[in-house]
């Protein structure tokens, strides 16, 4: 058998060459009576040299490429590409450069050809006979011919399968483009590169083999059976959720590309989703004074933003305007986890700071925290202490206090000024915290209208009617 074990093994390119052509001429000629002269045709056409020569005419009929243009769209006529992985830029995101040094070439063209690159996709002593030509292996060009010129003018049509056809690199009507800003300024047209995107065809292989032996691998298959019997498995088990199919090709996968047919038209798209938050409620501030001590100060966004105004400020900035900005920005991001922390506190039933609980946090956090509490019977005293409007200016106190104390663990000179000018950016009229404060503050003075008005109905109706 062509495909033994110990053939694949033990054979040369010549031997592998000889059993490949004399394979392919064994399923065409069973077609064929012996007395029937297209049957001496044929012989003659699968003559070795015959063969190998008339292959090399039809190799300009494909081309070998890891970027293709036909998945973008069948009826495109512009460049493919071929590059090998490991001669594209590093970069962090995933892309074909990530697949290395072992990657599946696809190959497009005339269907009726693809039997030239099956043959080019021969290996003896792990290369395959394309790249064995490509690097000028002796026993690989001795393999075509005993003719040494002319095994040099086979070896030279075949590796041109893996260039760029002769004429200028150029798309198509029917290929994508995407202009991509390369400067600062949108508005400038001279500033955009005009990208044709080709499909990553050997990238998508890739992913393509790693999801199906995920999912029908037998090392897997264990792996699943394990885990749905509630049995250990020493190894890995994969899985790809979610995933979507693109079939290319429609019945004839064959016309995209031959990795394509392979396949059957299937390429696996990855999940593309946004993430699945889970609607949790924060924790509210039980047993404390102020949630800045430990709370507030806590939140994971609060912390790095606090470490990154403490790097820049122990560079001893120049005290300039500049200077002054960029504290500010750092400062204006920490009133804005104010604003998103007590709109996540929102969430909770109104009154909730009536709890014994919360008996220790101080009277104007609960009234920046817990709003809503006006709205609730007998919470007139509260009511008017929110719309007297004081307490935002201790809520500033103690954000001043708080972040001028955290700054100290790490800077020295930190003193009431600098909390007073944390106090005065939090109460300016253009922060989220003040915007949001008006928000409410609309919104309490129509409730204690409308409630105020329930309740004395009367005195309304005779004012109007005097």
């Amino acid at each position: 058998m062509f495909d033994s074990p110990e053939f694949c093994q033990n054979a040369n390119f010549k031997d592998r060459i000889s059993r490949f052509i004399s394979d392919r001429l064994a399923a065409k000629i069973e077609a064929f009576s012996s007395s029937d002269p297209r049957r001496a045709n044929l012989v003659a056409e699968f003559h070795r040299d015959t063969w190998l020569h008339n292959a090399a005419r039809r190799v300009k009929q494909i081309q070998a490429v890891t970027h293709s243009l036909k998945p973008v769209h069948p009826e495109a006529r512009g460049t493919n590409l071929y590059v090998k992985p490991a001669d594209l830029p590093t970069l962090e995101e995933l892309g074909t450069h990530a697949v290395g040094e072992r990657f599946a070439v696809d190959v497009t063209g005339n269907a009726a050809a693809l039997d030239v690159y099956k043959l080019l996709k021969l290996e003896s002593g792990g290369r395959t006979l394309l790249d064995a030509l490509q690097s000028n292996a002796s026993d690989a060009i001795a393999a075509l011919s005993d003719n040494p010129a002319e095994a040099r003018v086979l070896r030279d049509a075949f590796i041109s399968l893996t260039a760029v056809r002769e004429g200028s690199i150029e798309s198509h009507t029917w290929a994508k483009q995407v202009y991509w800003l390369i400067g600062d300024d949108a508005a400038d047209n001279t500033q955009y590169h005009l990208l044709s995107p080709l499909y990553a065809t050997s990238l998508a292989q890739a992913v393509f083999d790693d999801v199906h032996d995920a999912r029908f691998g037998e090392s897997n298959k264990l792996a699943r059976s394990a885990r749905r019997n509630g049995q250990s498995f020493d190894g890995v088990y994969r899985e790809y959720r979610q995933l979507a199919v693109q079939r290319l090709g429609g019945t004839k996968p064959q016309n995209i590309s031959q990795l394509n047919s392979e396949r059957g038209g299937i390429n696996y798209l990855l999940a593309s989703l946004p993430p699945a938050w889970r609607d949790q409620k924060p924790s509210l501030p039980a047993r404390t004074r102020s949630v800045f001590e430990y709370i507030f100060g806590a939140r994971r966004e609060v912390r790095a933003n606090v470490m990154q105004l403490v790097k820049f400020l122990q560079t001893n900035p120049v005290a300039n305007r500049d200077t002054r900005d960029t504290v500010r920005a750092y400062v204006n991001r920490l009133v804005d986890e104010m604003t998103l922390y007590a709109g996540e506190l929102s969430h909770h039933p109104a009154g909730w700071s009536r709890a014994s609980v919360f008996d220790e946090l101080s009277d104007e956090e609960k009234l920046w925290l817990d709003p809503l509490r006006v709205e609730l019977p007998d919470e007139s005293e509260f009511a008017d202490r929110w719309m007297s409007m004081d307490w935002p200016m201790q809520i500033g106190e103690h954000f001043g206090k708080w972040l001028t104390a955290r700054l100290t663990k790490d800077l020295i000179g930190m003193g009431y000024e600098h909390s007073h000018e944390w106090r005065r950016i939090l109460l300016n009229e253009l922060s989220s915290w003040v915007q949001d404060l008006r928000e409410q503050s609309r919104k309490v003075q129509a409730y204690a209208y409308i409630s105020f008005r329930s309740k004395h109905d009367d005195i309304f109706e005779r004012r109007e009617a005097t």
